[in-house]
């Protein structure tokens, strides 16, 4: 059973995937073999996702997050929080994210 992503979670980037930008597309790439498996490897990132990949320290939590992106991109907090919803549900899926904390 998946657990459900709350924004009082704190998640950071798992030690088996590297992001790289490559000719312009921001890509999550797995080094370990069973990670990121789904569908396919690799995991490109549009604007927002790379916007909310770079904010997931392991010392933020998810409300903090859309807080900031709220502020720096002016969209409403309602739409912000669906984006990292969505891409926290997918990462953590796919074993890109850990969960560090959750209060």
């Amino acid at each position: 059973m998946e657990e459900k992503i709350s924004f009082n979670n704190i998640y950071m980037p798992s030690k088996d995937v590297v992001a790289r930008e490559v000719q312009g597309e921001f890509i999550l790439v797995p080094i370990t073999s069973g990670i990121g498996d789904l569908e396919d490897e690799l995991f490109t990132l549009n604007e927002t996702g790379r916007a909310i990949w770079e904010q997931l320290d392991g010392k933020k939590n998810l409300k903090d997050i859309a807080n900031n992106l709220a502020l720096d991109y002016d969209i409403s907090i309602g739409e912000i929080e669906k984006d990292i919803i969505g891409i926290t549900e997918e990462l953590c899926k796919r074993k890109m994210l850990v969960k560090v904390k959750r209060d």
